[in-house]
């Protein structure tokens, strides 16, 4: 499953990696900027290599991790971490995000349940100043 000398395109690896959940996702991703391969905005058919760095963006959270091994097909999770590692500067700048994420959303107001209608029009007439 993981052979060096075998040659596999960026969007495909990503895929098999599960980066993303489509290869397509993947290419738009890496066509839209949001993936370089070694310090360089890639294309797509860029062929992966072992060592390469690559930072890329999944969701809002930016990672950045080294190809330790390479494969074309999408398996389980827990092979599919073994084609990576993530660097020890990006899981610190991860954590940090997470954490204020999770801060962020501490400071949102989230009410318990929907508004009534009674309660839909009180907040209306205290928008927009109606009677």
């Amino acid at each position: 499953m993981t052979d060096d000398v075998k040659k596999v395109r960026l969007d495909k690896w990503l895929w098999a990696a599960r980066f993303y959940k489509t290869r397509s996702l993947a290419r738009s991703m890496i066509e839209g900027g949001k993936v370089d391969y070694n310090g360089v905005r890639a294309k797509p058919a860029k062929d992966v290599e072992t060592g390469a760095v690559i930072r890329l963006l999944q969701g809002n959270i930016r990672k950045e991790i080294k190809v330790i091994g390479i494969s074309e097909v999408r398996g389980p999770a827990a092979v599919a971490q073994t084609l990576y590692e993530e660097t020890e500067e990006s899981v610190r700048l991860r954590t940090r995000q997470l954490e204020q994420i999770r801060i962020n959303a501490l400071l949102a107001p989230h009410p318990d349940s929907k508004p009534n209608k009674k309660e839909r029009r009180a907040l209306i007439s205290i928008k927009y100043g109606e009677h």
